[in-house]
């Protein structure tokens, strides 16, 4: 179990500051220096948010990943990016973010970037909090790639990035990590109609050499980019068949499903921590403390306290900062007022 009931956490992004989505339009412009400068000071910004908030459990906000996948893919050899987005105008959706040619063998001599972003954090975090690392699975870092001969389909291009991202999780571990996410959406979007049984033997074998090294657990959600989910927002295909992942953490989108199944409490908590979305990152509503509060009881009468933590119901990074930031302090506050109620150490 965590070391703390009724934790505070987030899942892995955070907005970027205005002027930082700024400067990415003229980076060329950056000296090497400039560039290290630049992010430094954006993941003080993202790390001061989240300590002001109160967090028990912070990240770097993933402010050097200028998007999910691509900035993982410009660590990958053997992938041609492409130059310009299929679809420009119209309404944002998931089909504005093109597919990228497969050219020759999936390797990453350089590793995947998430251990110096780890090193970067714990040079510029205060001491207090618990420091979290976020790394996409390997059927979700698949999602934008096209097959090829060497990779005829998603399974196989998920089966030649395995092996890479399990490498770059072994090197977090020994780089002292010791809060680990690895973020499997597209698992959660598509086990209506694929096999769960065979998601959890991917991610299973992903994982397999750091289970007990460090405190270990996946981020099930719906899709979120540019605010807009894919596939039915139902996690009872997914169970009890995800039971067997070997994370030690569940996190369930809740608060943009205005808690439907929330029962499925009951079902993870006997074996594994839960970490409840309970914050909406697609609604400029701001919870109130007492919203937070009323939602954090509700939760309660499915999972004991030693079980759950709060976060948001996904990553902050579609969502304007001045509402991450009002919305992170009230999610703290709402779960301080619960751990009051109920005697428990601040």
């Amino acid at each position: 179990m965590k070391e703390r009931p009724l934790r505070t956490t987030v899942i892995g992004s955070y907005p970027f500051p205005s002027w930082l989505e700024l400067a990415c339009k003229h980076l060329d412009e950056f000296g090497d220096s400039d560039r290290a400068e630049l992010i430094d000071d954006a993941v003080i910004v993202a790390v001061r948010d989240q300590t002001d908030a109160g967090l028990d459990v912070i990240t770097d906000g993933e402010q050097t990943r200028l998007d999910f996948n691509l900035s993982f893919y410009g660590f990958i050899d053997g992938i041609e990016l492409e130059s310009a987005s299929p679809r420009r105008f119209g309404p944002p959706a998931h089909d504005q973010r093109g597919k990228h040619q497969v050219v020759g063998p999936l390797v990453a001599p350089r590793g995947l970037g998430t251990v110096e972003d780890f090193e970067r954090l714990k040079r510029l975090a205060p001491a207090g909090p618990t420091l979290k690392a976020s790394v996409p699975g390997p059927y979700t870092l698949s999602g934008r790639l096209l097959p090829t001969k060497q990779y005829p389909d998603r399974y196989a291009l998920t089966e030649g990035l395995l092996p890479l991202v399990r490498t770059e999780l072994e090197a977090l571990v020994k780089a002292g990590c010791r809060e680990i996410t690895v973020d499997e959406p597209s698992m959660s979007c598509y086990a209506h109609k694929e096999d769960p049984k065979r998601f959890v033997d991917i991610f299973n074998r992903t994982v397999e050499s750091i289970v007990g090294k460090c405190h270990l657990s996946t981020h099930l959600c719906f899709g979120n980019y540019k605010a807009r989910a894919v596939g039915p927002r139902r996690y009872a295909p997914m169970f009890p068949s995800f039971l067997d992942m070997k994370v030690d953490e569940i996190h369930v989108e809740m608060a943009s499903r205005e808690f439907a199944e929330l029962e499925i409490l009951k079902l993870i908590t006997p074996k594994k921590d839960a970490a409840v979305g309970i914050i909406d990152v697609k609604s400029y509503y701001i919870e109130t403390p007492q919203d937070i509060a009323a939602r954090v009881r509700a939760c309660l009468n499915h999972a004991p306290a030693d079980r759950l933590s709060f976060a948001p119901d996904c990553g902050l990074s579609q969502t304007a900062r001045w509402a991450s930031k009002q919305k992170l302090k009230n999610m703290v506050a709402g779960v301080q007022m619960v751990r009051k109620e109920l005697g428990m150490k601040e």
